[in-house]
C-alpha cells in the first residue's frame, strides 16, 4: 500500500492523524547514547519527510513513540520508532525546528544553484544538507571570490524581494518546455519547485512558501572535490547564528591584538611579517651558534686510538632547534662521530662524516630496543625521540658504547 505523502502539498503541516498499517520489530537503532530497541511503522499517510535527495529525514513523535529515522522504501515511507505502537489511529507530530531549518537550507540551495548557473554558467551536480553546513558541488572552472560573492548577492536580492515559492506538477517533457534548470529522465507526473522568475526544478523535498522565509544565504568557502568545486553555504537561522559567532570571534581576536575588529587583518599581517623576519633571524643565529659550538667541541675532543673523534653531548638549556645544525656542522669534519641529545624533549640526533665506519641506523635500533622511543634514518644520520627525556643521558652512553665497540 502506497503511503500518501502529506508533505508534498503542505510542507508546513506539523501535526497529522494517520492509520497504522503495520508495526514490526527491527534491529536496534544506533543513537548517541547507544543502540535502542526499534520498530518499523508503516502508515496510510504521513507528514514525515524521509532522507532523500540530499535532505535528511524529519524527526518527531508518533503518538508516544520517538521517531528515530524515516526511510523511503519506494511507494512506502518507513518510520523507525523507539517503542511498539498499538494498531489503529496514531497522532504524528513533526519536529518543527528541524523541519523549518531543512526547508530554509533546501530552498536556499535551489536559489543559490540557480544563480550560479544563470549568472556564471556553473551547474550544480550534487547537494548535501549537513547538520551544520550545507554544500553544493559545481561543475566547471574554479569559482573565484567575485563569483561566490556575486551568486550570494544575487540570491539574497531575490530573498529580499520575498518572491513566492510554489509546487508545480507535470511530466518531464512539460517541465522541460517550461524551463527547468536541470532536466530529469523520469516517467509519470513529477513534482517541481518554482521560485517565481528565478528557478524551476523537479524536487520531492520540503520548502518554504516564499523566498523571504529563507532569511539570508551566506556562502562560506569553495574547495576542490575531484573534478568539481564544493561550495559550502548556510541559510536562515544558521546564517544568523554563524554571523553573530563570527563577529564574536573577530572581536575577541581584535581585543587580544589591541585593535578594532576592522584593523585585525592588517595587525595580523604585520605580526606575521614580524614573525617571519624573527624566524629568519633565529635560523641565522642558530646556524652561527652551531658553527661556534662545533668548533669548541672539536677542539675539546681529541681523536681516539682509532683516529675518530667521538663527541657525545647532552643539551639542557639550549633550544632543541640547535640539534640538527650542530650535528650537521660536526659531520662536516673528517673522522667525526656526533651523538647529540636534548634532555627536556628527549630528542636524539646522531651524525658522522662519510669517512667514519659506524652504522648509526643500526646503533639507533639497538638503543631504542633498550630505551623506549621512535626514530630512524640512514647509516650516517639518524633522528629519534625518546618516550621519556630523562633517559637521554643513558641513551647517549649506550650509543657511545655501541659506536666505540662497533
Amino acid at each position: 500500500m502506497a503511503t500518501h505523502r502529506l508533505y508534498y502539498d503542505d510542507s508546513f503541516l506539523q501535526n497529522f492523524k494517520a492509520r497504522m498499517v503495520s508495526c514490526i520489530p527491527v534491529r536496534p537503532y544506533p543513537t548517541d547514547s547507544g543502540a535502542v530497541p526499534a520498530w518499523e511503522v508503516l502508515l496510510d499517510q504521513t507528514a514525515f519527510y524521509p532522507s532523500s535527495g540530499g535532505q535528511p529525514n524529519d524527526t518527531g513523535k508518533l503518538s508516544e513513540a520517538r521517531v528515530l529515522d524515516v526511510r523511503d522504501d519506494g511507494d512506502e515511507i518507513a518510520h523507525i520508532v523507539d517503542q511498539e505502537l498499538a494498531s489503529g489511529a496514531v497522532q504524528g507530530c513533526v519536529d518543527w525546528v528541524r523541519r523549518f531549518d531543512h526547508m530554509q537550507q533546501h530552498t536556499g540551495q535551489h536559489l543559490l544553484s540557480a544563480m550560479f548557473q544563470e549568472r556564471f554558467g556553473l551547474p550544480t551536480v550534487s547537494f548535501h544538507l549537513g547538520r551544520d553546513v550545507s554544500s553544493i558541488d559545481l561543475r566547471g572552472p574554479e569559482p573565484s571570490v567575485d563569483v561566490l560573492r556575486g551568486a550570494q548577492r544575487a540570491a539574497n536580492g531575490i530573498i529580499f524581494e520575498d518572491r513566492p515559492v510554489t509546487v508545480r506538477y507535470g511530466t518531464a517533457d512539460q517541465l522541460a518546455r517550461q524551463g527547468v534548470r536541470k532536466e530529469v529522465d523520469r516517467q509519470g507526473i513529477l513534482r517541481a519547485i518554482e521560485i517565481k522568475a528565478a528557478d524551476l526544478q523537479p524536487c520531492g523535498g520540503t520548502h518554504v512558501r516564499s523566498t523571504g522565509q529563507i532569511g539570508l544565504i551566506l556562502v562560506r568557502r569553495s574547495t576542490k572535490i575531484r573534478q568539481d568545486w564544493r561550495v559550502e553555504f548556510i541559510c536562515g537561522r544558521r546564517a544568523e547564528q554563524s554571523a553573530a559567532e563570527d563577529y564574536s570571534r573577530l572581536a575577541a581576536i581584535a581585543a587580544e591584538l589591541g585593535c578594532s575588529p576592522d584593523q585585525a587583518l592588517v595587525v595580523i599581517e604585520n605580526a606575521s611579517a614580524d614573525r617571519d623576519a624573527a624566524s629568519k633571524n633565529f635560523r641565522t643565529a642558530i646556524g652561527q651558534l652551531a658553527e661556534a659550538r662545533a668548533k669548541l667541541l672539536l677542539a675539546a675532543t681529541p681523536p681516539a686510538n682509532d683516529g675518530l673523534r667521538y663527541i657525545a653531548t647532552l643539551l639542557q638549556s639550549d633550544s632543541p632547534e640547535l640539534l640538527l645544525p650542530l650535528a650537521t656542522e660536526l659531520a662536516k669534519n673528517e673522522n667525526t662521530v656526533a651523538l647529540l641529545g636534548h634532555e627536556p624533549t628527549g630528542q636524539l640526533v646522531f651524525s658522522q662524516s662519510m669517512a667514519a665506519a659506524a652504522d648509526l641506523s643500526a646503533v639507533l635500533k639497538q638503543v631504542l630496543a633498550t630505551i623506549p622511543g621512535k626514530g630512524g634514518g640512514t647509516r650516517d644520520f639518524v633522528r629519534a625521540k625518546l618516550t621519556d627525556g630523562r633517559w637521554s643521558s643513558a641513551a647517549l652512553t649506550l650509543a657511545m658504547q655501541l659506536v666505540a665497540t662497533g
